[in-house]
């Protein structure tokens, strides 16, 4: 995508956030600054779907789950602004007897991503970075073709066609200046794979290695570290106090960070941060180990809690976060897809988006991120053309997510 076109997608109406947020103000429904993110109404509402209800099939779906003991976390329905489902099971430290809640944060792996997007996106809409900026505009010690022929975009988009030294995930790391300093120089040795925006990458890798780029871009033109950076003007500014990149440290000692377990060859599972021997054993993950990380960075280990998430999705919809038309901007359609990530043709339009997907479902926009590690499943979606936002946080790295989700969408849309 040229510059131009960067600059041009998405003017429109495409995610409904003019109506939305108007359509708010106008029924005197409060925004997040007005109401906690847990907040219920007072009365049944006649357009929430009877699927999407307590009790309902989504609910009692959830609680099978649970009681067979293949899911354990939180999950938690929103319909502008207010809560309409919450439901909480299983333990977040079992050694301590500590029961999950909804005030528990949760390792969300890789759907810690789109608050790197936000972080970019201010800077952005403050003039100081541009999408179609070169890395090298921003950051010395890269290989020259990267620095003169990626940018931003691919960045955010997973298209930079960068090749890294594969990680090795049986490292420990001690301290967060360890962290920083490996990201530095493991970023420094990609090398150009494939042409910039040709969408195609040597492996995962690649692409997680283009978004701590973007984060260390962040870093080079506020003056603060990434962690502190989204800290203070993301998770701070949308009211997520739940919400950190904690240390090992912390997620050992902090009674509401859930700890991670993993399932392991003889079906038992074992607390991740206390076992760092250990990794998880399911295919699409193994080997991982969330603790061995100390701190998480732009890609991963990032923890947030349910109602953080809803309240973020608030702050997108009333620009607390971000200005319209770059909320507008971040969650836009950017890349079509063919094929998800099996290989599988996709049976709904679908397309990247910067740091997620972004899909046609029941004839409205839907947009989220999900993420799995070692002893961890999460995801949250939401619905902006009608004011939906479903989070699914749980401290397994089993649960069925994908049977999981469905039955969300189905209880969200009124679909059969």
């Amino acid at each position: 995508m040229d510059a131009n076109s960067v600059r041009g997608v998405d003017r429109r109406r495409l995610l409904g956030w003019g109506g939305l947020a108007a359509g708010a103000v106008a029924a005197g429904a409060p925004l997040a600054s007005a109401r906690p993110a847990h907040a219920s109404p007072a009365h049944p509402r006649s357009d929430i779907p009877p699927d999407a209800r307590p009790g309902g099939a989504y609910d009692r779906y959830i609680a099978k789950l649970a009681a067979e003991d293949k899911f354990s976390g939180v999950v938690l329905l929103s319909h502008k602004g207010r809560t309409v489902l919450s439901r909480s099971y299983g333990m977040a430290d079992k050694e301590k007897g500590i029961r999950n809640h909804e005030g528990v944060a949760v390792n969300l792996s890789s759907g810690i991503q789109p608050f790197l997007a936000v972080a970019v996106m201010q800077l952005v809409q403050h003039g100081e970075l541009g999408l179609a900026d070169a890395v090298g505009a921003h950051l010395t010690g890269f290989a020259e073709d990267v620095a003169e022929q990626v940018t931003v975009h691919h960045l955010l988009t997973g298209t930079a066609g960068l090749s890294v030294p594969k990680l090795d995930l049986q490292r420990v790391f001690n301290s967060k200046e360890e962290v920083h300093e490996f990201n530095r120089q493991w970023t420094r040795q990609a090398e150009l794979a494939a042409p910039p925006g040709s969408g195609s990458q040597t492996h995962s890798d690649g692409a997680g290695a283009g978004l701590s780029i973007a984060a260390q871009i962040v870093e080079a033109l506020s003056g603060m570290a990434y962690w502190d950076y989204v800290h203070e003007h993301v998770f701070r500014r949308c009211g997520m106090t739940g919400s950190a990149f904690y240390t090992r440290t912390q997620w050992l000692t902090d009674a509401h960070i859930a700890h991670s377990y993993m399932r392991q060859a003889d079906g038992s599972r074992v607390d991740a941060v206390r076992n760092l021997d250990k990794g998880s054993v399911n295919p699409a993950i193994a080997g991982k180990n969330p603790g061995r990380s100390f701190i998480g960075y732009a890609t991963d280990d990032g923890f947030a809690t349910a109602p953080d998430l809803v309240r973020f999705a608030n702050a997108l919809r009333d620009g607390t976060v971000l200005g319209r038309p770059y909320a507008d901007l971040l969650t836009g359609a950017k890349i079509p897809r063919g094929e998800g990530r099996d290989g599988a043709p996709l049976t709904r339009p679908s397309f990247t988006g910067y740091t997620g997907p972004i899909k046609i479902i029941d004839g409205q926009w839907l947009f989220g991120r999900g993420g799995g590690t070692g002893g961890s499943s999460t995801n949250w979606n939401v619905y902006p053309d009608t004011g939906w936002v479903g989070v699914v946080l749980s401290n397994y790295d089993d649960v069925p997510i994908q049977d999981i989700l469905q039955q969300e969408t189905r209880a969200i849309t009124g679909q059969p």
